[in-house]
């Protein structure tokens, strides 16, 4: 597996080594050493959660204010544009956004560390996605970023108006949500 760093410090794409021959393909989607070496969490995975959406389904921009989640995520079925927003108060990248292209054909993943807010929107006809938490989902500590927030601009890759839910749409302007000191 090897980890490539982004533009927002912790953020990592990480890409495994998959072996293929004429049977199909393997590698290790998960691997607590190596995960440790790359990314400096020493920490361990308490919740597995999976995702089933159709095409321009867009979701977040999630986080927990107590209980933050560190997360790991994958697609195992279609594509995504998974986005990052960094909260954390005192960042230099406070505000800023990174999105990435995740898919079952690149088997790219995104190591998200606590301290961001995190959102995805389908680009396939289905998606199946798959992350891994390391803190238990906490409602009463969850928060939502409206994910068209004016001051954030994030590109969303949309062809028309994506499906999103009344709690997403609910959300919170960049200027007035709650953020990590």
């Amino acid at each position: 597996m090897q980890a490539t760093p982004t533009p927002l410090p912790g953020v990592l794409v990480l890409e495994p080594t998959v072996f293929r021959d004429e049977r199909g393909a393997f590698y290790e989607s998960y691997h607590r050493l190596r995960f440790q070496e790359l990314t400096g969490y020493a920490g361990e995975f308490v919740q597995d959660n999976h995702s089933s959406s159709c095409r321009n389904v867009l979701r977040g921009l999630h986080y927990q204010i107590e209980q933050p989640q560190g997360k790991l995520v994958r697609v195992v079925e279609g594509e995504v544009f998974d986005v990052v927003v960094d909260i954390r108060a005192g960042s230099p990248t406070f505000g800023q956004w990174l999105g990435t292209h995740l898919s079952a054909a690149n088997k790219k993943m995104l190591w998200v560390p606590p301290g961001f807010a995190h959102g995805f929107l389908v680009l396939s006809e289905r998606c199946e996605y798959l992350y891994k938490t390391t803190a238990y989902w906490a409602p009463r500590h969850e928060r939502c970023i409206r994910w068209d927030d004016p001051m954030l601009a994030i590109a969303w890759p949309l062809s028309g108006s994506p499906i999103v839910s009344s709690r997403d749409m609910n959300g919170v302007s960049f200027e007035t949500a709650e953020v990590y000191p």
